[in-house]
């Protein structure tokens, strides 16, 4: 048995790895689409979530896109000295940076997101909607075992 055999049959049971694989593949075709628009992931799901949530903090917008809030310094100062978002102090606190798309970053996102939807749609369109949500059930039930203390 060769060394992929060996590595396969010992990682078979283990659902992290297709987990891993499955996060990977998305994440390769998301960055591919958004490449034309100089975007990457972080940057592209900061923005998303901005267009939700204008004014968002940027620790919430950190946990959103599953980065590091430090990392998310770096996505915020990169879109703001590219004009596609604007960050201006709170009229309540002036520690805090209010974080808001500029026009340019709304257009910007409005061509890029019809990109990053088509690679979410061609994923679903590989399921039946019952398996849609079965998959998102099994998905939630992984992070909440993961992440809460009381699942153990």
């Amino acid at each position: 048995m060769g060394a992929d055999e060996r590595i396969q049959e010992a990682v078979a049971w283990r659902p992290g790895m297709s987990i891993k694989r499955a996060e990977q593949a998305l994440i390769a075709k998301k960055s591919q689409v958004l490449r034309p628009f100089e975007l990457t992931v972080p940057q592209y799901a900061a923005m998303y979530a901005l267009s939700l949530a204008p004014g968002i903090s940027g620790a919430k917008l950190a946990r959103y896109c599953a980065v590091t809030p430090q990392s998310m310094t770096t996505v915020l100062k990169t879109l703001e000295s590219r004009g596609l978002i604007e960050r201006t102090p709170s009229p309540d606190h002036a520690q805090v940076l209010v974080t808001r798309l500029t026009p340019t970053g709304h257009d910007l996102l409005s061509k890029a997101d019809a990109e990053a939807v088509a690679v979410e749609r061609r994923l679903v369109r590989a399921f039946t909607p019952e398996e849609v949500e079965l998959l998102h059930t099994l998905l939630d039930r992984a992070i909440t075992v993961l992440t809460d203390p009381s699942a153990e």
